[in-house]
């Protein structure tokens, strides 16, 4: 990306490429790869460069839109995020005020959940990997129930495994204080001995 300046400021962004007018010069798109920067910024046109300090991890923040400066003396253009705004980690709820703005939908009542938070959507989105990895052996109980065949002890084993350990990382979802403690248990560092694990652990798997 590159950006104008005019006058001492940024009067247009380029998001790609393209021919474009400056002064009462046409220019074609291939300057922006066959010109070096200094003949660019002769013409009034600098690359962006990018400064992510302040991005976060949109699945668990929301980041502002960028910031776009002109820094004349260094002759730079740079674009920064602001502080990004953690995404809510417990629902919310329809309250008086909302019934009293008249926002209240028909359908709900004071109380009722407004927006799903972060945890909601985390413990529905392990249930349905419960599902699936329970799913492979289902066969195993359907089997039994119809024809009275005895359940491999390892099948039985696994299924409370898997039970066992999504009643652990329910618990730790659930108990998270805040958001920046739910991304922490999903967060993946390395240990000494080169794995590579999260607080929150793994459901068992089976192969089939």
């Amino acid at each position: 990306m590159h950006a104008i300046i005019t006058d001492g400021s940024i009067s247009k962004i380029i998001n790609h490429p393209k021919p474009l007018v400056i002064g009462d010069v046409r220019y074609p798109a291939r300057i922006f790869s066959a010109w070096t920067a200094s003949e660019l910024a002769a013409i009034g046109i600098y690359e962006i460069t990018f400064d992510n300090t302040n991005k976060k991890d949109e699945r668990w923040y929301i980041n502002t839109n960028q910031t776009y400066t002109y820094d004349a003396s260094a002759g730079t253009v740079t674009a920064t995020y602001g502080t990004a705004t953690a995404k809510a980690h417990a629902d919310t709820t329809w309250s008086q005020q909302d019934s009293d703005d008249g926002d209240l939908p028909d359908d709900k009542s004071v109380g009722d959940v407004k927006t799903r938070g972060l945890k909601y959507n985390l413990i529905q989105t392990l249930k349905q990997q419960v599902s699936n990895e329970l799913a492979k052996t289902d066969w195993y109980i359907t089997r039994n129930t119809e024809k009275s065949t005895a359940i491999p002890s390892a099948i039985s084993t696994h299924r409370d495994a898997v039970r066992t350990k999504q009643a652990s990382m329910e618990t730790a979802i659930t108990n998270a204080s805040n958001t920046p403690a739910l991304e922490t248990l999903y967060t993946y560092t390395e240990q000494e001995d080169g794995s590579v694990t999260r607080p929150l652990g793994e459901l068992p798997t089976l192969e089939i």
